[in-house]
């Protein structure tokens, strides 16, 4: 059982996704469908911008809880950090977000070590927890699958069981650091087992 929610071979050139926003923190953004070896997949470039596209979803956690997507990072925000506010961008993040105004975000950070996970809460009244997938260069240009547990994630990171999935959002950020950035997005689903 599975809940695909961004298909590449459903992407058409020149268009987002159906069902998908863009929504702007600052700056101009970049957003193009291109094909890569992962077929039609999401381009974000930021130029000391924040952005991110988004989608509703309603997944219960305890039926799919398994996060599956495929990124790959080309440039990394220069001296970025997620957990300094001067310093939090990051090439690519899913953020996954719950009916309770809790959030999960699985980052690819600059700098940050792999298997980090810490608080990144910086708006009154909304929680947010942040997973460090990926970190550093010595991944870049490469396609690379991740998988997420988010109802064993947001257990360890709230202590409490996870309520629904309302919201999923691809995200990508360079201006606190005043840098540049991109990213690559394949295919993102929900599943019942690990991918």
């Amino acid at each position: 059982m599975s809940l695909a929610v961004l298909n590449t071979m459903a992407v058409r050139p020149g268009q987002l996704p159906d069902g998908w926003m863009l929504k702007v923190s600052r700056g101009a953004p970049s957003v193009a469908t291109v094909e890569e070896t992962a077929g039609l997949v999401l381009r974000l470039r930021s130029q000391k911008s924040s952005f991110g596209l988004e989608r509703a979803v309603d997944v219960d956690p305890a039926q799919l809880p398994y996060l599956a997507w495929k990124w790959k990072v080309s440039e990394l925000p220069a001296g970025a950090d997620f957990r300094r506010a001067t310093t939090d961008d990051q090439a690519a993040q899913v953020l996954v977000a719950f009916t309770d105004r809790r959030i999960l975000t699985y980052i690819w950070d600059t700098t940050a070590p792999q298997g980090a996970m810490q608080s990144a809460s910086s708006i009154p009244l909304v929680h947010i927890w942040a997973f460090v997938c990926r970190s550093g260069s010595s991944e870049l240009n490469r396609w690379l699958s991740e998988s997420r547990n988010v109802a064993e994630d947001y257990q360890k990171a709230y202590g409490r069981p996870a309520p629904r999935v309302k919201g999923i959002r691809l995200q990508i950020n360079s201006q606190h650091t005043g840098t540049s950035a991109e990213s690559y997005f394949g295919d993102v689903a929900f599943h019942a087992t690990p991918q």
